[in-house]
């Protein structure tokens, strides 16, 4: 009975059992994740969005590999097959896809405001759609968050004004964040495992970048070596390991809670850019990050109903 485990009730009483477990996968996920900006604009100059996507997907679909196997692969049932196909190609292909190609005309605070009206999208539309309801922590925090993201674009963002074939790209990014966001979920509530899940979807997302293997084969014989390292670091703890830890907090949290403690992802990237790249932050910098931190706090706050 596989989805007896993933039933409303079960998904309730996890957290007080796991809570830690979740809070440590959580944590896992974003600080990987912001350290995914630094990487992408560490590679960039020497690696196209096609075949940058290419070699980092190549690299965490090996991994991933290694992780299904030793957490034993159990195969989805084959009427879902064509849903993680999709799945699998949006989030793994064509959100890298259009967010190395935002990022080659936006600046990281710029992009990732941008990217982050997805957990928004994701509080709505699981709302709506999952039925997870509208609890009052995520309502109050989501947009506390998304305010924070705000402050820290726009004081990321270069003189010249924000391009807009690039604000459109980070736009499609964010749409196929969301939209992969809840399509996963329905899977994982389907009784999907969360480790083959996400195996099986990079691996479609990996076979969907192969046009752009030419490119790689260039851009890796003329690439510097460091920025090559970028990449497989890409593949090896951005995607293989936080898209892993994602799937487990997913699987035991709604869509939008899960979605909103991503808020914290722009915060800890200013934080890593001020120790790795030298980039000092602005006060209003600061108070974006802590706005996130707030909002986020929020949503995850569990409020009792009176009487």
């Amino acid at each position: 009975m596989p989805q007896t485990d993933l039933s409303s009730d079960a998904t309730v009483a996890t957290p007080r059992r796991q809570g830690p477990l979740v809070l440590a996968a959580a944590l896992v996920t974003v600080v990987l994740w912001a350290s995914a900006f630094i990487g992408i604009r560490g590679a960039g100059p020497h690696f196209d969005p096609g075949a940058l996507a290419l070699l980092r997907m190549a690299v965490g679909s090996a991994v991933l590999a290694i992780i299904a196997v030793r957490h034993g692969i159990r195969l989805p049932a084959r009427r879902n097959w064509w849903l993680i196909a999709v799945w699998g190609v949006g989030w793994f292909c064509v959100y890298n896809l259009a967010l190395n190609a935002a990022e080659r005309t936006l600046d990281a605070g710029t992009a990732a405001m941008v990217v982050n009206l997805a957990p928004l999208m994701v509080v709505v539309f699981s709302g709506l759609f999952l039925r997870e309801g509208f609890p009052k922590p995520l309502l109050i925090g989501a947009p506390i968050a998304f305010l924070g993201v705000v402050l820290i674009g726009m004081n990321s963002s270069t003189s010249a004004g924000p391009d807009i074939t690039g604000l459109l790209l980070a736009l499609l990014a964010a749409v196929m964040y969301a939209g992969c966001t809840l399509l996963q979920k329905r899977l994982l509530n389907a009784g999907s495992d969360a480790t083959t899940l996400t195996f099986l979807g990079a691996v479609a997302g990996t076979i969907a970048l192969l046009p752009w293997t030419g490119s790689l084969i260039g851009a890796v014989q003329t690439a510097p070596l460091d920025s090559t390292l970028w990449v497989v670091y890409l593949g090896i703890f951005p995607t293989a390991i936080a898209f892993t830890t994602w799937a487990y907090v997913l699987q035991r949290s709604t869509a939008g809670q899960t979605s909103a403690t991503t808020y914290v992802v722009p915060a800890i990237a200013i934080l890593l850019s001020w120790a790795i790249l030298g980039e000092v932050p602005t006060p209003l910098m600061f108070l974006g990050g802590a706005l996130c931190l707030l909002g986020v706090l929020v949503t995850r706050m569990r409020w009792r109903r009176r009487g």
